[in-house]
């Protein structure tokens, strides 16, 4: 992954490369060459902060104590893994690191889905969290895990009123989505969406439509139904 400055003009924005595409690639990937795909991602160029580090290595340090492997052989597990998903890009989390937040939220990205994945408990790590950040509210509903407690086996709280579509088919891929367990959904509704917000700051998000699939929001059949009824 290659990070370039791109300048605003509008609503266009214009990046120069430090050198000529391969045309064959782009030929084989997008069928042409003069129109092309990008994935586009607003970067955070600012050091890697304190806090950062911080909830790495509170992270490691629960994984250390559950898989019972030492934090140092985790840091580097992570640390290649990082090199790996960026195409060779190192990182590092020192007080002298040239990292930049955006780097850091990455490599935090994988130490989450890690932890999801592998059921880890979070003792110290999970204070640290975020609770806003949409990452771990994605993974919170993947894996049925309460954003708030971290409680398994969550309901997938609908935090867009559905009202008078109840009546229709519903486009959950629409509406946004919070994974709680019984006590913070029933929470959520005894003291109204603001004051939940206030009180944990969080907030909602939208699924993809593969999510919506696997957690059996919708089905497929339901979406090309919905994408069908206006022809």
């Amino acid at each position: 992954m290659t990070r370039l400055i791109a300048k605003r003009q509008g609503m266009d924005l214009i990046i120069h490369l430090d050198h000529e595409p391969s045309l064959d690639h782009l030929e084989t990937v997008n069928g042409q060459t003069n129109q092309v795909w990008v994935d586009l991602t607003f970067a955070d160029p600012r050091k890697a902060r304190p806090r950062q580090r911080r909830l790495f290595f509170a992270l490691l340090n629960d994984i250390s104590e559950h898989f019972i492997v030492p934090q140092e052989f985790l840091k580097e597990l992570f640390y290649t893994q990082y090199e790996f998903y960026t195409a060779g890009k190192s990182i590092s989390l020192s007080d002298a690191t040239t990292s930049s937040v955006s780097d850091a939220n990455q490599l935090l990205d994988l130490v989450v889905d890690f932890v999801f994945e592998w059921h880890v408990p979070l003792r110290k790590g999970y204070k640290l969290i975020p609770k806003n950040e949409e990452y771990y509210q994605y993974e919170c509903c993947r894996h049925r895990v309460c954003a708030i407690c971290g409680k398994a086996h969550a309901d997938i709280h609908h935090w867009d009123a559905v009202g008078t579509e109840t009546r229709v088919l519903v486009d959950h891929r629409e509406h946004r989505f919070m994974a709680l367990c019984r006590k913070h959904h029933a929470e959520f509704h005894q003291i109204g969406e603001q004051a939940f917000i206030n009180k944990y700051y969080v907030q909602p998000i939208k699924l993809d439509e593969v999510t919506l699939i696997e957690l059996g929001v919708m089905t497929r059949q339901q979406m090309d139904k919905i994408d069908n009824r206006g022809g």
